[in-house]
């Protein structure tokens, strides 16, 4: 796949698929001074919920709707939001599906794809071992493997966020939290430019800041609180040249920011995120991205699988 094939035709194509199976998820505009950000207006995109608690679900019912399933279903490597996602659109075309993840990934996100009744499977410590599992699973299996981010579909599918907001709302810089790439590499394609796209990456997972810096995917740390989203071990060789190309650059957040994000959140808003969904407006309240006066500026939440709340208590 070229960078070509990630295109805003493509997308706009895409989007008429997956329409009828995704959510048109809400934007919240709000002052920057109720966040402590003076001169500035904020956008908030509320991805989290979508389907299955994340943008992963565009995604999936791209490469689910568009490509030849094999008899033995499908297989997914996952942190977590990817396995849920492929498991919800597995449940709701009737497909079976083969979810691999990490022992990192959350009690939350594991219930939720074993309750869409997916076949789940724990492997190793971090995505590059499930993701390793997976690949096998593939080989002996014949099931069609849908990858978190590096592929043509995913991003698409991905990139319809991009075109839902810009219909939603007009911004001049759009903060987008990174793990392997697939949701700022689609969003990148869909702006192409017209808007600044901004990356954001915990300190413990720059895996787009090194590749920027290296002029190509290398390896990473893949650490933090939000290690079961934003941590594989490389940004995707198909995401890269998109990244490369149209976001403006890439800041990075310690795991405090973010986890003051999802506090804020919580009081000021009374919105639940996991800490990869937090991480975008974290760049924002620690000020490692810091609005000109007078800026619009959106922030993607995404990921909202979480046992933070408990109302059962």
């Amino acid at each position: 796949m070229s960078e070509s094939d990630v295109t805003r035709q493509r997308i706009a194509e895409i989007e008429t698929i997956i329409r009828p199976h995704i959510r048109r998820t809400p934007v919240i505009e709000i002052a920057g001074a109720e966040l402590g950000l003076a001169g500035s207006a904020l956008a908030l995109k509320l991805e989290l919920m979508q389907h299955a608690g994340s943008f992963k679900t565009r995604g999936a019912f791209a490469n689910l709707l568009t490509r030849r399933m094999a008899k033995s279903g499908v297989v997914a490597a996952s942190g977590g939001n990817h396995g849920v996602a492929v498991a919800f659109a597995a449940w709701q075309l009737g497909i079976e599906a083969h979810v691999f993840v990490p022992s990192i990934c959350s009690p939350a996100k594991i219930a939720r794809i074993r309750a869409s009744g997916a076949e789940l499977v724990i492997a190793g410590e971090r995505y590059a071992d499930a993701l390793a599992a997976s690949e096998a699973f593939e080989a002996q299996s014949g099931a069609l493997a849908i990858h978190a981010f590096d592929q043509r579909e995913t991003l698409l599918g991905q990139g319809t966020l991009g075109l839902e907001l810009e219909q939603q709302t007009s911004l001049d810089t759009l903060l987008v939290a990174v793990g392997g790439g697939g949701l700022i590499g689609g969003i990148a394609a869909w702006y192409a430019g017209r808007i600044k796209v901004v990356g954001v990456e915990p300190e413990a997972a720059p895996t787009l800041a090194h590749a920027l810096a290296a002029g190509r995917p290398v390896d990473a740390e893949a650490g933090g609180i939000a290690a079961d989203s934003l941590a594989p071990r490389r940004v995707g060789e198909r995401v890269f040249p998109l990244a490369q190309r149209f976001v403006e650059r890439v800041v990075l957040v310690e795991d405090e920011a973010i986890r003051g994000a999802q506090q804020r959140l919580w009081d000021d808003l009374r919105i639940v995120a996991e800490p990869g969904g937090a991480a975008a407006l974290a760049a924002l309240l620690s000020g490692r991205y810091r609005p000109r006066l007078g800026e619009r500026v959106g922030v993607v939440l995404s990921g909202g699988n979480t046992t933070a709340v408990d109302f059962r208590r």
